[in-house]
């Protein structure tokens, strides 16, 4: 992987646990893009569960390149660490005027680890415009737990993101993002390539600390969605804090004392 790794700052790790993703948009050259548009029209072999990522793909495909990028490699690291392991991979295609859009929907079913989490890098060879059916995600819903298409039947939610991106976009996004698919209404094919990754290293301070103190990290942390009511915005903002306090190893970490008044337990203290 990089030898000179970009890590992410306390802000864009903030950014990622209150939105759930973390855009990097046209960061990967032309030449990679170009080589990764064969490689996905051919299809890609399978990669074994819970192989090493630095293992899992040899130095002359495109993915190599990809998470070798110094910005890649260094957002990866400071989300999952420096070893994770490969989870999957895919190809997702939008065929040309297929007519329909993927439902809304969350990927991991089963998986509510509250200090733990795996990344799904997107990675966007060529430009995706408007009409071309660019991932739809809702930020701030991957700590609203559901079962895979439960929300399914849902259209449009206030504050959902239709992605419209450069050629080269990496999207990385929290595993339990709601998300789907548009319908394209071009001529032209749509190509997305997804890797989860898990973490194998406690998830904690993983990234460039020196800003863990700005004002702007409690900001980010306290961001409200246009899809949350007053009373439920209180829930993820309480999950939000229990998730940054699990990255920063920082248990006196609150927002509006939440998290201190609910964990506050007199009775507990009085017997120690």
């Amino acid at each position: 992987m990089g030898t000179s790794r970009q890590l992410l700052t306390s802000v864009q790790v903030a950014r990622f646990a209150a939105q759930g993703l973390l855009r990097l948009d046209g960061v990967v050259p032309q030449e990679i893009n170009e080589r990764a548009v064969v490689a996905l029209a051919q299809g890609l072999p399978q990669v074994p569960y819970g192989t090493p990522l630095g293992k899992a793909f040899p130095q002359d495909t495109f993915v190599h390149a990809l998470l070798a990028l110094p910005v890649v490699s260094g957002a990866v690291q400071s989300l999952v660490g420096p070893d994770p392991t490969v989870d999957h991979h895919a190809v997702h295609v939008r065929e040309p005027h297929e007519g329909q859009a993927q439902p809304l929907h969350g990927d991991a079913i089963i998986d509510v680890r509250p200090d733990a989490f795996d990344i799904q890098l997107m990675y966007y060879p060529h430009e995706v415009t408007a009409e071309m059916g660019g991932t739809l995600s809702v930020p701030g819903s991957h700590l609203r737990r559901i079962n895979e298409t439960d929300i399914g039947r849902v259209q449009n939610l206030r504050g959902q993101t239709r992605l419209a991106c450069p050629a080269g976009t990496v999207v990385l996004v929290h595993h339990g993002i709601w998300h789907g698919g548009r319908r394209n209404d071009t001529a032209r094919r749509r190509y997305m390539y997804k890797l989860r990754l898990n973490p194998t290293v406690p998830q904690v301070r993983l990234w460039d600390t020196s800003d863990l103190q700005d004002p702007a990290v409690t900001t980010e942390l306290n961001t409200y969605f246009p899809w949350y009511e007053q009373a439920t915005a209180r829930l993820e903002i309480y999950n939000r804090v229990l998730l940054w306090r699990a990255l920063t190893g920082d248990d006196s970490f609150d927002i509006d004392h939440w998290v201190t008044r609910v964990t506050n337990r007199p009775a507990l203290r009085s017997q120690a």
